[in-house]
């Protein structure tokens, strides 16, 4: 390719830039800029949550956005697409019965045990490395339990509940 060609397709693209985005639409967007709801306070366990969930390290598995947003879909809830982080937060933020906390633990642990069933069949096609999924999946189970002492620890707040009245 030449050199006056690339030029030329250069030239072509700032006319056509120029022509389809007036000057004021130009700016760059941050897809994972916070909003207002971001600053909300959330429950006590969601840090803790997020810090061993999103880590595959520590969980044994990666969940994305995709899965995330899925969960949230399964649960009858709406959530746009963020960091991780800010998802998970939001998905969590109203909680106030133990309800909501498992159904919402139920979905992430249908991720996670298609995670798992995943790795059994890589560890089954490649014997070598199956030490390694076999950690993975182990992980995977630990976070899991995690689950359900954190459903244990919760403590609901209905509508009605006094704060001042011990």
């Amino acid at each position: 390719m030449k050199k006056e060609d690339l030029s030329d397709l250069r030239a072509e693209f700032d006319k056509f830039v120029q022509e389809s985005c007036p000057s004021g639409e130009m700016q760059q967007r941050d897809p994972d800029a916070g909003d207002k709801e971001d600053d909300e306070p959330v429950p006590q366990f969601v840090d803790a949550l997020t810090a061993k969930l999103l880590a595959p390290a520590l969980s044994g598995v990666y969940l994305s956005r995709l899965d995330i947003k899925r969960i949230a879909e399964a649960i009858d809830e709406s959530l746009p697409i963020k960091e991780r982080i800010k998802m998970v937060r939001s998905l969590f933020r109203h909680t106030n019965s133990k309800e909501y906390l498992k159904g919402a633990f139920d979905e992430i642990s249908k991720h996670i045990n298609g995670r798992v069933l995943i790795y059994q069949e890589l560890s089954e096609a490649f014997p070598a490395s199956k030490p390694i999924f076999d950690e993975h999946a182990s992980k995977a189970k630990k976070t899991m339990k995690m689950f359900e002492q954190i459903i244990d620890d919760f403590e609901e707040i209905g509508p009605s509940d006094d704060p001042i009245f011990i």
